[in-house]
């Protein structure tokens, strides 16, 4: 088959005319082009015949059956930069001709046939994906494949197959084939199973397009393709979870601008209004001067799978640049979009990994929650699904549930629990109660002396975090030789036997705090010398971690538990942990197993209560906004909220939020905050100086003048403190937009001096009172106590600390730090040191000298800023000192700074000025 080109644009200046009828195309038309070979020149070349769209369709319902027709829109170059109306009229063309020529092909089968015919029984799906049930009808297909037929539909690709090493497989007489070239393999049909399933709604009918795919293949008979890189490209999250690509969408439009010979600001800004990365590329390409796109896709899911690979293990820009360049001259503009997703690790198809697993079997995706391996996991499936015929009950065991040591399983989470009602009609009539530990999630595997610790997220943990951590587990299970353990890391103060807050545990906080150690607070074994525990009930598992378990004074410890039976109860343990400042209480069913993944524990947050609403709202003004992600790609949809500080005269931060607003209403935002705003694309050079802002939340957009700027009230969990925020270190966890004030200008708006008043009055306080309760209070209460956290014989705390209700509210663990104001003046902390540097994060490069270098740490620290040399932390390094080292161009990659000489540090040092 001819192979044929076909793209979409609108007339530039309305001289063209249709090729077939022959009329000019009017300015700004839509018209179709077929590209082909130049006829007028020796020197080869292609050139455009251009047609109406109706022209273009009716000349290919005459067309041979041998010629390549617009079977899919991702035959059409340009496809992207096409309006709806235009995709719409065009998805119904190819629809028509689809019909047209199919009732061509079935008449040519009544007649004598060219080649072998057999007829088949293949099962064909009904309309609804959720029915089990497939009707069976004969269908005619060919044994052999005809050059001439050589099509590449996105549906069918039929590539010639006299290069394909194929066997006859005895057993079912299906053909197997590891071959790349096979067209199951085939990068452009992994591109028309994305679209597939991007195309249609609902889980099952998503999972359905792919059961088909991994069931009949691309010639309607058997899957011959390498399932498990198809399955590494379709989760590309999960099968390169441990690929980092470093290109972003600032980097990548750096390096394509370069490739494609184009203005990169041009880049940027397509990508900023468009919101997609990839469209950006994929346009840009088609538009290059510089680069002329293959016409038909050649590349395999072996050939994609080794390039992300080697793109992986680089960090140079100028190896970066080589090997995109590498890539993108062997795609088309639809190969190099989806690569570019790839890298983005998001393919925009709307499954997730359930109704992609679900696929394979009903039992796959939870089987996967325990494994976590990929490759592994698929290759269990291959490898039950070729011994002969599997069975429902075979398949039922290849994804029966499975732990293996040293791989990370998902761990058990908690849903908000918003009552205490809501608690006991989860768990019954017994509820043990934990302390939430505002630290990291730790999953720690042991294997003899092997140990491996892994994240919240299955990603191993920075050394520094588990430091020594090893040796004390296995001095504190003795007997333990293969072990999985379930809790969390955080700093625990030496004297008071109490936790520091969360985020302490970075290399840089922690130096801070010198009489502080990182202690693990174990709360689930999950695996014990070789068994496991998953199917043991909770209360079974914690008999054995207490059993097996010596805690270690501030290292290994136990996570405390009450065991709770009346609401009253429940309700006085939440009192306590609010006001004790806590983070919450996690709730669990005793007679509950552990189910990686699922959200079948409980957690009681002070922001769940009472609808999570601070006892405050915020009248606070619009200073800035960013462009959104997803379907809000290329919309103001996240904004930059704050408050007037009337001491400096100076407009503070306090907070981002993009939640309150439903798209209509963001639409109508773009025009009736758009005059008053004005673009710096996050640059901090073009930040006006009426705004106190830190590098970090610099904007897409900042207002022209903030007094015109509209009022909203802000709700949110509760006030908190962040250092990167400038208003005094007040920020809202949770922010969310519920009222726009037009009653209100800036004037009327929360100031700085009220939102400190506001802060204050917000210190941890009870949530139930006692008209609150359902029961009667027992004499003996319920609380838990750091100090006391022993080895007890079930783990479960059967003495009750006595405390009434009017303890929890005059209790004085509540005196925490609060912001004291002095004369108009406030500060968080007093200090006899400026914060200069709050919210910096320095690197020192290795050309300053080891004397200047330890005297600019005694400053910078001294003027709370933070000094940063591990590499894992790169990305938040805001000002790099001195002259260009060899991690120069690493940081460059990962983060945007601001870079300065030692001079000018200490000069801002000795006048006591800001950078």
């Amino acid at each position: 088959m001819a192979e044929n080109r076909y793209l979409a644009d609108y007339a530039k200046l309305g001289t063209s005319s249709c090729k077939k009828c022959k009329q000019k195309i009017e300015k700004g038309g839509l018209r179709l082009a077929k590209v082909v070979k130049n006829p007028f020149t020796d020197e080869g070349g292609e050139m455009k015949q251009y047609f109406h769209t109706n022209c273009m369709f009716d000349t290919l319902m005459n067309a041979r059956a041998t010629t390549q027709v617009i079977e899919s829109t991702t035959d059409i170059d340009g496809w992207s930069g096409l309006q709806p109306a235009d995709k719409e009229q065009i998805l119904e063309q190819i629809k028509r001709l689809e019909e047209v020529r199919g009732k061509k092909k079935d008449k040519s089968l009544t007649q004598p046939p060219s080649k072998k015919i057999i007829q088949k029984i293949l099962p064909v799906p009904s309309v609804s994906p959720t029915k089990k049930k497939q009707t069976l009808m004969p269908v005619v297909t060919s044994t052999t494949t005809n050059e001439d037929d050589d099509g590449d539909s996105e549906d069918t690709i039929d590539d010639d197959d006299e290069n394909i090493n194929v066997s006859e497989d005895e057993n079912d007489g299906s053909i197997t084939s590891d071959d790349p070239t096979h067209p199951d393999n085939s990068f452009r049909s992994y591109r028309n199973l994305c679209m597939k399933i991007a195309e249609v709604d609902g889980h099952k009918a998503k999972t359905e397009v792919i059961r088909q795919f991994i069931t009949y293949g691309t010639d309607d008979d058997s899957y011959k393709g390498n399932l498990s890189i198809l399955y590494h490209l379709l989760l590309p999250a999960k099968g390169y979870k441990s690929s980092i690509f470093n290109l972003k969408s600032r980097q990548l439009c750096k390096l394509f601008s370069t490739i494609f010979q184009v203005e990169q600001s041009e880049m940027l800004t397509h990508c900023e209004e468009g919101g997609d990365i990839a469209d950006t590329v994929a346009e840009f390409y088609e538009q290059s001067p510089a680069m002329d796109p293959p016409s038909k896709s050649t590349l395999s899911i072996y050939d994609i799978d080794n390039y992300l690979l080697k793109l992986s293990k680089l960090t140079k820009e100028n190896d970066q640049e080589r090997l995109l360049h590498e890539i993108t001259i062997k795609c088309t503009s639809n190969d190099l979009k989806m690569f570019i997703r790839l890298t983005q690790k998001d393919l925009k198809i709307n499954a997730g990994p359930k109704q992609i697993l679900d696929a394979l079997d009903i039992n796959a995706y939870d089987a996967y929650q325990h494994s976590n391996n990929l490759k592994t996991f698929v290759d269990r499936y291959l490898q039950h699904k070729s011994s002969g015929s599997p069975t429902k009950l075979s398949l039922a065991k290849a994804f029966s549930v499975q732990i293996e040591l040293m791989t990370p399983v998902h761990p058990m989470l908690a849903e908000a629990c918003k009552s205490v009602d809501y608690a006991f009609k989860k768990c019954k009539n017994t509820i043990l109660a934990e302390i939430k530990y505002d630290g990291e999630r730790l999953q720690l595997h042991k294997n003899k002396n092997k140990f491996e610790f892994f994240s919240r997220n299955l990603k191993s943990v920075q050394q520094h975090k588990v430091q020594d951590l090893n040796k004390y587990i296995t001095e504190a299970f003795p007997k333990a030789d293969d072990l999985i353990l379930d809790g969390e890391i955080l700093l625990i103060d030496i004297k008071t036997k109490k936790p520091l807050p969360f985020g302490t545990l970075g290399v840089h906080k922690k130096a801070k705090y010198s009489e502080a150690n990182i202690a693990f607070f174990v709360f689930d074994c999950l695996y014990f010398n070789g068994e496991s525990l998953l199917d043991l009930p909770l209360k079974e598992r914690r008999t054995i971690l207490t059993k097996h378990m010596s805690p270690i004074e501030n290292r290994i410890l136990i996570s405390e538990q009450k065991l709770v039976t009346k609401k009253s109860e429940l309700q006085t343990l939440i009192n306590y942990a609010i006001s004790e400042g806590l983070e919450g209480l996690v709730l669990k069913d005793p007679e509950s197993l552990y189910e990686p993944g699922k959200r079948h524990w409980l957690k009681v947050k002070k922001d769940y209560l009472l609808e999570g609403a601070m006892a405050d709202t915020c009248d606070l003004v619009v200073l800035g906004a960013y462009y959104g992600t997803g379907k809000k790609g290329g919309l103001m949809s996240v904004f930059l909220l704050g408050c007037y500080d009337q001491t400096k005269q100076q407009w503070c931060t306090v907070c981002k939020c993009g939640n309150g607003f439903d798209d209509a209403k963001i639409d109508q935002l773009q025009k009736e905050l758009k005059p008053n705003l004005i673009k710096i694309s996050k640059d901090m050079k073009k930040v006006p100086n009426w705004l106190n802002l830190n590098r970090q939340y610099a904007p897409d957009f900042v207002v022209v003048d903030p007094k015109k700027s509209p009022v909203w009230e802000i709700t949110g969990a509760e006030f908190s403190q962040s250092k990167a925020h400038t208003a005094n270190g007040i920020s809202i966890r949770f922010p969310r937009v519920t009222k726009v004030r037009d009653d209100k200008t800036w004037k009327e708006a929360t100031n700085l001096a009220y939102l400190i008043k506001l802060f204050e009055k917000s210190k941890p306080t009870v949530i139930f009172k006692d008209e609150d309760m359902n029961d009667e209070i027992d004499e003996d209460e319920l609380g838990f106590s750091f100090s006391n956290n022993t080895n007890n014989n079930n783990g479960i705390d059967e003495k009750s600390l006595k405390r009434s209700v009017d303890d929890v509210e005059t209790s004085e663990v509540s005196k925490k730090k609060a912001v004291a104001t002095n004369n108009g003046n406030s500060s968080m902390v007093t200090c006899s040191f400026p914060t200069l540097f709050d919210a910096y994060v320095f690197y020192l490069s290795s050309t300053i000298s080891a004397d200047e270098k330890a005297n600019l740490t005694r400053f910078i620290n001294a003027f709370d800023g933070d000094i940063i040399n591990d590499e894992n932390e790169y990305e938040m390094i805001t000002h790099y000192v001195g002259k260009k080292d060899k991690n120069y161009n690493k940081i460059e990659q990962r983060t945007k700074f601001q870079h300065i000489q030692t001079d000018y540090l200490w000069d801002c040092i000795k006048n006591k000025k800001k950078l």
